[in-house]
């Protein structure tokens, strides 16, 4: 019979998987390049401009540890450049360094109220 202190000693492991759609190209609606990360701009502005032609807007930032953003066109549609870019900046500085490659999903809800007249 083992002791209670011995049936404390296994080793467990715990696992969590998440599945999800494989995109095309893998960026969603944002994407955050640092300036010592493993890709750069240019390579980024090939991989979009291959699998997703004129879907996407790179633009360079010359702010702290970011080097570009890689923004999805249809967002500029709803919210201006500026706004987008100091919004995602705020946010991912907070979580990123130069060497990081982050990846933003953003929702935009607009929020439209008339009165006409009857």
């Amino acid at each position: 019979m083992l002791s209670s202190s011995e049936k404390e000693l296994g080793r467990k492991a715990e696992i969590s998987i998440k599945l999800s759609e494989f995109e095309i190209p893998p960026i969603q609606d944002v994407l955050v390049v640092g300036r010592k990360a493993p890709i750069g701009p240019g390579a980024v502005r090939r991989m979009v401009d291959a699998l997703s032609p004129d879907q996407y807007e790179i633009i360079p930032i010359d702010k702290g540890a970011v080097e570009a953003m890689v923004v999805r066109k249809s967002l500029l549609k709803l919210l201006s450049l500026e706004k987008l870019i100091d919004i995602i900046l705020e946010e991912s500085l907070k979580v990123a360094d130069e060497s990081s490659v982050i990846k933003a999903q953003v929702d935009v809800t607009v929020a439209i109220k008339r009165v006409i007249e009857l």
